[in-house]
């Protein structure tokens, strides 16, 4: 025999559970706590990870480079790295890059 069996939605939405708390999503007086409850999981991490990024940011948008990548460091760890003759095949050491740096 078929049972019959009545479907009743959670009483916070669909995507909630009966056999735990709400979490927010209740009578809490935030309508955009309530909504964004209810977005989908990847856009609301999308936006915090921009949200992060943007405001790690902040700080750095005005500090120089160090002085590591100025023009006159590379060249001088260029040099040493052709004078103890390093990554001879492919790098820094290799006929090809001697030879466009020659120029």
């Amino acid at each position: 025999t078929m049972v019959r069996v009545w479907y009743e939605p959670p009483p916070y939405g669909v995507g909630t559970s009966l056999n735990r708390p709400p979490y927010g999503t209740a009578d809490t007086g935030s309508k955009w706590l309530q909504k964004l409850a209810r977005v989908p999981q990847w856009q609301v991490m999308v936006g915090s990870v921009a949200i992060a990024m943007t405001l790690s940011a902040i700080p750095l948008m005005n500090q120089k480079l160090p002085h590591t990548m100025s023009p006159e460091y590379q060249a001088a760890s260029r040099a040493y790295m052709r004078y103890h003759n390093m990554n001879p095949i492919f790098g820094v050491s290799s006929k090809e890059a001697r030879a466009k740096d020659a120029h």
